[in-house]
């Protein structure tokens, strides 16, 4: 009989102040009941959580009988939380779940906080049913022993914990598939590890490993192991005997060596080795498709003692900046750096050719035959060619990074760099850099020279079947799955999964039914034959705002296509769809287009064709401007719809015209023409003219803008003359059905026309007319000033993209006071760049015509320490005094001594561009 010292009460029990608690809570009792939902009771993310379920505990709901799936808080209070637990097996007796998480509170930096738990109830091991246990987020420094006890255990997640080590006995879960423990201080791996026959992934990474067991190539079903992030310097031999691996990731550790019979596993379809200490690798793997070597220094030698005197150096790789006038550079086998002017750089590593090779390069303007597109992707930059087309290096590692249009839409789409290889394009492993907010690179391992171009697709998910079968889920929307049974195929194929996101407003609209919705687009395909042995089950979720428990049937809709065709079918009644509350689920043999339609429409095929060519339709208007000071100057520009207005506010101080075209509807990449007509005609003969027709490519995220001079054979002395710019359609992309080029076509005979706007040139004035009669008398002919040429847009566009953050400085040393300076931050507070160019142009306008200008800029440059840009624009300016020179001898129109003149003196009447 325990004594009680005279003065002092005895100190209740935790489980005691627990139902205390439970019993006071008098407001947690009637809003319980609604927490249950079926089998699952999900009390993590509501306020005392455990209270709650003492609560229920203490009633003894019969509810909590048929309980398999728990979710609690780990930031409960450390005695009540094992409280909690403690009754878990008497009161939830069929528990098949249990997930005990941290993590869901943040400190002042935004990072995930640690839960408070650190230990299990003993008697938790008595949940004879549970099958899943997730202890994540929390400060376990030790497993607990119950843990090792509870045999049908089948998935076990104890990532971000403190945990130290594993116990032998983690050996008797024999039922474990699925183990992870990432994020901990794990230093070695308990050697009974490899009697876990059934475990199929397990994932270690983030941790201290610097050994692994010979014993881990007994994991017999092991099919994914990661160790990425570790200390590992060597790899065991008995990782071959790992005959069902499908995944092995082994990036960021200090391997110099991995084991040559890695190459030798049938199913292995990734073997990731980056950012380790590997100098030499078997061949069999370094010529493997599946093996990633990036940041390894291969065919290196190891480090060397400080070499005696005489010994010759070894020469430092060389680093190139090429100028605009340059379209070719030199790679010898001791590698360079190369950075062009069209924005583009490479890395040709030491050992990359094994003899000097000149690469030429070339930025074309993109164009439907160099561009290929699929349905849903939209073009982000230009066009790069480096020539000769086909050289393979010897090494890996050519490093090419891309300059590119950072895409308006994110959400489920990635950006990737699309290469020509064998007649066939093809999209290569893409990293994105982010050098400032709006300027973006695209860095990709360039395996050969050809042509390369950015673009923005729905984001691609891939994997390869083994005969075993697998899940494939898609990375953009959770809840689309593509589910391979064993026997589905009797070869390993390679099967990829996109995901297309759909408007919820575009559907009803166009069916004018505000009930109807359609889900995600899921486009399939596969290498191999066209049919599985085995039917295949995909999964897609219900439209937005439809349950499986309130749906009509007859309203819901699978429909299907089948590449080259552009009709949808509705092949509702040919399967068998399995509905739940959120999904709908079916089986195919053959993999295609497939989208899930809610609508009362009997017949849905033709508005899926209309409604689907609606997705890729952009929505523009034109507008044709003329320069204030020069009107035969007109700029011709499409504009997206949501652009219009910030772009006119920018353009007004230095062009007018007409408002905006109505807007009007084009695909990415359809060409269309601008025809100048009613005596106005373009003035020069350009590559982009057909038949007096200039030619433009719509790609939704670059400029679509030129700048043309126009002319007329009227009179302009008597009248103005008043033309117009009509724009008409031309050839629509390939990718677009043709049932959309032929509704065009049924419009009438006007279906080509787009838009018309009016072109006005003005009367000239008496000063401007020329001189009549006999005594014809000319004016002294004009050849310009080689350093005016210099101020173009291009010209200015590139010193702006250098200056930076420097920019007031350079603005005050050109002489612009600082009451501008300020309304020009003002105007432009969110968008450094467009202060930098407002600056410079409206500079260059107020210079026009005036001699000294660029050396004004030259001057302003060097007093802002910006003499790196001074140098350039000096290099630039030279390159276009020697054109000029060069053309004014071809007309026989330089005086003798021109070649001696300064740089005040030569004139350029043509403008060099950088």
């Amino acid at each position: 009989m325990a004594a009680v010292v005279e003065g002092q009460e005895p100190e209740p029990s935790a489980a005691e102040d627990a139902a205390r608690d439970a019993t006071d809570a008098v407001a947690v009792g009637p809003g319980t009941l609604p927490l249950l939902a079926g089998n699952r009771l999900s009390l993590d993310l509501y306020p005392r959580g455990c209270h709650r379920l003492l609560h229920l505990c203490a009633q003894q709901v019969p509810q909590l009988l048929e309980v398999e799936f728990l979710q609690l808080s780990g930031h409960e209070d450390p005695r009540l939380l094992e409280a909690t637990l403690a009754q878990l097996p008497s009161s939830l007796p069929h528990l098949r779940s249990l997930v005990v998480k941290g993590g869901q509170h943040r400190d002042a930096q935004g990072a995930c906080l640690r839960g408070s738990l650190a230990t299990l109830p003993a008697g938790l091991n008595g949940l004879v049913r549970l099958a899943h246990l997730d202890l994540s987020f929390n400060s376990l420094e030790t497993l607990p022993a119950c843990v090792p006890q509870m045999c049908g255990l089948g998935a076990l997640l104890l990532s971000h914990n403190c945990l130290s080590e594993l116990p032998e006995a983690l050996g008797a879960l024999c039922a474990l598939t699925f183990l992870a423990v990432t994020h901990n201080r794990l230093q070695t791996l308990p050697t009974a590890l490899g009697s876990l026959s059934t475990l199929q992934r397990l994932d270690l990474s983030e941790n201290l490993l610097d050994t692994l067991p010979p014993e881990i190539g007994g994991l017999s079903s092991l099919a994914e192991l990661n160790l990425a992030s570790n200390r590992l310097q060597s790899l065991p031999a008995s990782l071959a005997g790992l005959r069902s691996l499908q995944l092995l990731v082994l990036h960021s550790n200090l391997l110099a060596s991995v084991p040559a019979g890695l190459a030798r596993l049938p199913l292995l379809a990734r073997l990731d080795l980056r950012d380790n200490q590997l100098r030499d690798v078997p061949p069999e793997l370094l010529d493997a498709p599946f093996v990633r070597l990036q940041g390894n220094p291969l065919s290196g030698s190891p480090p060397t003692p400080r070499s005696p005197p005489g010994t010759p150096v070894v020469p430092k790789m060389p680093s190139l900046l090429l100028s605009s006038d340059l379209d070719s550079f030199a790679v010898t086998p001791l590698g360079c750096s190369v950075t062009l002017t069209c924005g583009v750089r490479l890395h040709f590593p030491a050992g990359a050719t094994a003899t000097p090779v000149t690469v030429r390069y070339r930025l074309w303007l993109p164009e439907p035959r160099l561009v290929p597109l699929g349905p849903h992707d939209s073009l982000l930059s230009g066009v790069l060619e480096l020539q000769p087309h086909g050289v393979a290096f010897q090494q890996a590692g050519v490093g090419l990074w891309l300059l590119f249009v950072p895409p308006r839409a994110r959400r489920c789409r990635e950006v990737v760099v699309r290469t020509l290889s064998d007649n066939s394009w093809s999209d290569l492993e893409t990293h994105l850099e982010e050098e400032a907010p709006k300027r973006l690179w695209a860095h990709c391992q360039v395996p050969h020279f050809s042509w390369f171009l950015v673009v923005s697709r729905p984001v691609s998910d891939a994997c390869l079947v083994p005969p075993e079968g697998t899940l494939l889920c898609s990375s953009g929307h959770p809840g689309v799955k593509v589910t391979f049974p064993p026997g589905a195929t009797e070869e390993p194929r390679h099967v990829r999964m996109q995901v297309v996101r759909v408007g919820s407003r575009e559907l009803p609209a166009l069916l004018r039914e505000p009930e109807a919705a359609a889900s995600p687009l899921l486009c399939l395909s596969q290498s191999g034959p066209l049919s599985f042995l085995r039917p295949v089950t995909v999964q897609l979720p219900l439209p937005p705002g439809i349950t499986g428990l309130s749906l009509d049937r007859s309203c819901l809709h699978l429909l299907h296509r089948a590449p080259p065709a552009a009709t949808w079918d509705d092949i509702t009644a040919q399967v068998a769809l399995e509905l739940t509350h959120l999904y709908a689920r079916f089986q195919v043999t053959r993999f295609s287009w497939y989208w899930l339609w809610y609508t009362t429409k009997a017949c849905v095929g033709g508005l899926a064709r209309k409604a689907w060519e609606r997705l890729r339709l952009h929505r523009v208007n034109l507008i044709a401007l003329q320069r204030r000071r020069d009107p035969e100057q007109v700029l011709l520009q499409c504009l997206p719809r949501h652009k219009v207005d910030a772009t006119l506010r920018r353009l007004l101080e230095r062009y007018r015209g007409p408002e905006p075209s109505d807007t009007v509807e084009v695909f990415e990449g359809e060409k269309f023409f601008a025809a100048f007509e009613r005596g106005i005609a373009v003035d020069a003969d350009r590559p982009d003219c057909v038949e007096g027709r200039v030619c433009f490519v719509f790609y939704s995220h670059l400029k679509n803008l030129k700048e043309v001079y126009v002319t007329t054979a009227l009179d302009r002395r008597a009248q103005a003359v008043r033309g117009q710019v009509s724009f008409y359609r031309g050839e629509v992309p390939a990718e677009v059905p043709e049932e959309a080029e032929a509704a065009r076509q049924r419009r009438g005979a006007d279906a080509l026309w787009m838009a018309t706007l009016p072109i006005k040139l003005p009367r000239l004035r008496g000063s401007e007319e020329p001189a009549q009669g006999p005594g014809l008398s000319l004016a002294p002919l004009n050849l310009g000033d080689a350093e005016t040429g210099f101020l173009t847009q291009s010209n200015l566009l590139n010193v702006a993209g250098r200056l930076g953050p420097d920019w007031p400085a350079v603005a005050l040393h050109l002489g612009v006071p600082y009451r501008q300076l300020q309304r020009i931050r003002h105007e432009f507070r969110d968008d450094l760049d467009g202060q930098i160019r407002h600056m410079l142009f409206s500079w260059a306008e107020r210079q026009a015509g005036q001699p000294g200008a660029v050396g004004l800029l030259v001057q302003a440059l060097e007093q802002s320490d910006r003499r790196d840009v001074a140098e350039e624009v000096r290099a630039v300016l030279e390159l276009g005094r020697r054109k000029y020179q060069e053309g004014i001898r071809r007309t026989s129109l330089a005086p003798g001594d021109l070649a001696l003149r300064g740089p005040s003196s030569s004139p350029s009447p043509e403008p060099a561009q950088a």
